[in-house]
């Protein structure tokens, strides 16, 4: 909306006068005529004002205090402030501009002058304003597309998940556990393991990447997949290539190079690594493996003892974080042991509560 209002601040009567002829055929005009007047009538009417035309020398308050004023309230952000002096110290005016003055303008006045510099401001003013608005709005949209996009990132995840949980005949529930577990650990990791860096924001995306770290079982045969026994030597070396599987498959849909891209390769491919190097597929050794990658891992190793499986039967929460703390699952990090530690009685706690939801849904 345009603004039509302008104050003169002024002690002095016929530099008010002057500067309201100048303006009073375009604009509404009020005045004051010392500080603490001018600060109450800005206090009341700052939206509504297009400019406000301040005398530096005032009783009560100076135009330097009316500025500090207007500073702490933020009215110069939006009020554009023309100061009107006889005459200023370089002291004095740099303070002005310091505290928001737009332009200085020196009695006696040239009213074609004074007019052009208050059109130019008014105009710049304006002008920055607009596109203020505008970037607001363009943020508001990109937040809101962003936010969909993240949504459906979201869901075509866990939607390929859930096919990879449906081919290995799972129950459909162990991506779910899995996030969730993961989620808990890496808030462990970044409240005691600040050297991680880990932001909520982060552990977020990385939670969402846990989702995809068995896609490569997509690629494996069913003859190997959904085997109830032992596999062999040789079947257990097509298994284990699903780690390098699933990259393939997230490479050929890759569009960019993001970090949320960084987290799903990393776990897909090295989320049965171990800290001594004995794991796969690379033998990694120590942090060379990615501490989102270790968080999976550990998470990944103890939902499976849980759970029930075509070739074994479920393990005690107890018994597999007994198993998992001393490396009959492979070795972890102490950094990564003590975060499960912390976290053990959340994930017994979900593990039990769910179990005995689909004990009860089956029967």
């Amino acid at each position: 909306m345009e603004k039509r209002t302008i104050l003169i601040a002024d002690d002095a009567q016929i530099n008010r006068e002057m500067i309201k002829f100048i303006f009073e055929e375009q604009y509404e005009v009020l005045e004051a005529q010392d500080g603490e007047e001018t600060i109450a009538i800005l206090d009341e009417h700052a939206e509504e004002l297009a400019v406000l035309f301040l005398d530096l020398i005032m009783p009560k308050k100076t135009g330097l205090d009316v500025l500090a004023h207007m500073q702490v309230k933020g009215y110069t952000d939006f009020l554009p402030v023309i100061m009107i002096t006889g005459e200023a110290t370089p002291e004095a005016e740099y303070k002005a501009y310091e505290l928001g003055a737009s332009d200085i303008i020196y009695k006696p006045f040239e009213p074609k002058v004074v007019m052009r510099r208050t059109m130019n401001i008014t105009e710049l003013f304006e002008h920055r304003s607009d596109l203020e608005r505008k970037l607001e709005e363009r943020t508001r949209e990109l937040m809101a597309s962003r936010e969909q996009l993240e949504q459906n990132n979201a869901f075509l995840i866990n939607a390929l998940g859930s096919v990879v949980e449906f081919r290995s005949m799972e129950s459909g529930e162990h991506i779910r556990r899995v996030k969730i577990f993961t989620g808990i650990i890496l808030e462990y990791v970044r409240k005691f393991y600040p050297e991680y860096g880990l932001t909520k924001k982060q552990i977020s995306m990385i939670t969402q990447a846990s989702a995809l770290h068995d896609l490569g079982k997509i690629a494996i045969a069913d003859a190997i997949l959904l085997k109830p026994g032992k596999l062999t030597r040789d079947e257990f070396e097509e298994m284990k290539k699903h780690t390098i599987y699933g990259c393939d498959i997230l490479e050929r849909f890759k569009q960019e190079e993001t970090e949320f891209y960084r987290y799903c390769y990393d776990i897909c491919r090295y989320h049965h690594e171990r800290y001594d190097g004995n794991g796969y597929p690379d033998k990694l050794v120590g942090e060379e493996i990615p501490i989102w990658a270790q968080v999976v891992s550990i998470v990944d190793v103890y939902d499976a003892l849980v759970s029930k499986r075509v070739y074994k039967a479920a393990y005690d929460v107890k018994e597999a974080a007994r198993m998992i703390c001393e490396g009959e699952c492979g070795v972890f990090s102490d950094k990564i042991l003590d975060c499960f530690d912390l976290a053990k009685e959340e994930l017994f706690a979900i593990t039990q509560q769910e179990f005995i939801e689909d004990e009860v849904s089956q029967k």
